[in-house]
């Protein structure tokens, strides 16, 4: 009876064991890309650098202590007479000393506030940056959801029709066999056999291929992917899409951003020329030796002062400096409207690829069945004769053709949808409510924006980066 007992436990935990993995959503699929994308994490380390360039402009606003220490030794040759009356050829003097000196800008006209500003607008031109590095992740996995599924799809199509001729192959082989046919008739119908096993191997490595890059993307096998979610909701109309766009795609944020922080690197190019008045003290302790004189020497040192100072000519360097940022900012303003223009094709051809996957759809439908009511039709026709197998083998080539291309078309409108929402500047984390902590990008730059150093500061700091790295 024991026996039977652990028997009898076994097969229950094995049955336990046995569940199903759970399947893929598409929400999943953006889920899993956002947290595998090595991509994000670059950028974001991008956008940290970033945070560390507004604590260095701050620095140009606070004092420089530094400390120096020297110890120097001179020699001199000839003949000197000492204070005993003897005559040395040369005499050595040795000097050390340690100073501790600091220096601060009082005040500069406004050139160290310019390249906060500067700064702080490069800050935010890359947040919009990572935002749009967001965008293309998860548009990335959702296009290689949909690749799966329609490489799935157009697998189990396959097969399918692989099952049907192989039917019509034995049919024909009947038929052969009892006169109806001629062996050309069997020969027709081994050949379409063979192609679409081939057609199935095709099928079989694009799904293998879209499994790799839906690995890559998420970081997931894909070996088990739920059917997609109802499309999502369309702006009433293009041009409401376009506004949508304009306002709240990344990729004209960051260029705003850019734009405004070039006008200001030609306000501070022109600040160069103004004076900057600085305060230094310090102070220090030197001791020396003159083996001449034997005599030792210590003494103390301390000093304040202040300091006004303005480049008269710099060789032509200030205004080259100036005339490139004024480059620089037409440069910036172009490269803004190029990206608008850019933001609405990219709307326009995704409302254009919607609507033609619409249309595609529907005249596939009407393809699928007339193509089905045809296919019918010579399958009966030739079972009294009255059609070839070539004919039946043609018509099911026909209507396996248009269910390919309807799986083909549905893929398509799913993506388009998704193309469209990254068109926008909507395919966020945020927008799409997925439910999951984000990166928040104004953690680091609250850290280090006020350039820490003392310990508990520190410690901030690295109680922040230890949060990064878990995200």
């Amino acid at each position: 009876m024991s026996f039977f007992r652990k028997f009898a436990v076994t097969a229950v935990l094995g049955v336990t064991v046995a569940i199903p993995a759970q399947a893929d959503t598409l929400a999943d699929a953006m889920v899993a890309a956002y947290r595998h994308s090595a991509l994000m994490d670059q950028n974001r380390a991008v956008l940290r650098a970033a945070d560390e360039d507004v604590a260095t402009a701050i620095s140009g606003l606070r004092p420089v202590l530094q400390w120096v220490a020297s110890h120097t030794v001179s020699k001199s040759e000839g003949t000197f007479q000492t204070l005993t009356g003897i005559d040395k050829d040369y005499f050595t003097r040795r000097s050390t000393s340690i100073q501790l000196a600091a220096e601060m800008t009082l005040y500069d006209w406004g050139r160290s506030q310019l390249a906060i500003d500067g700064a702080k607008e490069q800050v935010l031109a890359t947040r919009q940056a990572l935002v749009a590095v967001e965008q293309d992740v998860i548009l990335a996995a959702t296009s290689a959801f949909f690749q799966v599924r329609s490489a799935m799809e157009q697998v189990e199509l396959q097969e399918n029709s692989v099952q049907v001729l192989s039917r019509e192959r034995q049919a024909a082989q009947d038929r052969f066999d009892v006169g109806e046919i001629t062996v050309t008739d069997v020969a027709q119908a081994d050949a379409q056999l063979a192609a679409t096993q081939a057609t199935l191997v095709s099928a079989q490595g694009d799904l293998q291929i879209a499994r790799e890059g839906y690995l890559a993307a998420t970081g997931r096998p894909g070996t088990n992917l739920s059917a997609p979610p109802a499309l999502p909701k369309l702006p009433a109309s293009i041009e409401a899409a376009r506004q949508l766009a304009q306002k709240n795609h990344p990729l004209i944020k960051q260029y705003q951003r850019q734009a405004a922080a070039s006008e200001i690197a030609v306000a501070a190019a022109a600040a160069e020329r103004n004076p900057t008045l600085s305060a230094n003290a310090g102070i220090g302790v030197t001791r020396s030796f003159d083996n001449l004189t034997q005599d030792y020497e210590n003494g103390n040192s301390a000093s304040v002062g202040l300091q006004l100072s303005q480049t008269i000519y710099s060789g032509g360097r200030l205004p080259a400096v100036h005339r490139q940022a004024m480059a620089n900012r037409d440069r910036a303003r172009a490269v803004l409207l190029n990206a608008s223009r850019q933001v609405n094709q990219a709307v326009g051809e995704a409302w254009a690829n919607i609507q033609v996957a619409r249309a595609q759809i529907g005249a596939i439908d009407e393809q699928i069945s007339a193509a089905q009511q045809a296919y019918d039709g010579v399958r009966e026709e030739a079972m009294l004769g009255a059609r070839t197998t070539l004919d039946v083998l043609d018509a099911e080539q026909a209507l396996l053709s248009a269910r390919a291309d309807k799986i083909t078309a549905e893929a398509n409108l799913q993506l388009a949808h998704y193309q469209l929402l990254s068109s926008m500047g909507l395919l966020t984390v945020e927008h799409l409510k997925l439910g999951i902590p984000t990166y928040d990008p104004s953690q680091y730059y609250n850290a280090v924006r006020d350039a820490p150093h003392t310990s508990k500061q520190g410690r901030d700091l690295d109680r922040v980066l230890r949060a990064i790295g878990r995200e």
